[in-house]
């Protein structure tokens, strides 16, 4: 079994930065895909940002492009998103999730664990 725990989440006003982490725990897979998802208030869940196991590639999202950067240490089996420029609309539930294959995949039924979601929120 495999646990992800975010931590980083919490309000902060439009214009500001928050930082989210996410600690993998339980049973090794080799080389992953580490990825972020946002679900918005009565939205869907979508992808956000994700990176691969050698961070040799990543996805952004148009909408976080320039403002967010996803970075991972495969030692620490961790994975971070850097949040900065935050706008009212970047509100919702943040999840980690892990995609073991070896692709860097965007849908969410290609993620196999999932954390348990914190939350970003920015007033404006």
């Amino acid at each position: 079994q495999v646990q992800l725990v975010e931590s980083g989440g919490g309000l902060v006003q439009a214009g500001g930065s928050l930082r989210l982490s996410c600690v993998a725990s339980g049973r090794t897979f080799g080389s992953y895909t580490m990825g972020w998802f946002r679900q918005a208030p009565g939205k869907e869940r979508t992808l956000v940002a994700a990176v691969t196991w050698s961070g040799g590639r990543t996805y952004y999202a148009d909408s976080v492009k320039g403002r967010f950067a996803i970075s991972r240490d495969n030692a620490q089996n961790t994975v971070s998103l850097q949040m900065n420029s935050l706008e009212p609309e970047d509100t919702g539930v943040y999840y980690c999730a892990v995609d073991v294959g070896t692709f860097l995949r965007t849908y969410e039924w290609h993620y196999d664990y999932w954390g348990q979601g914190t939350q970003v929120t920015v007033s404006s």
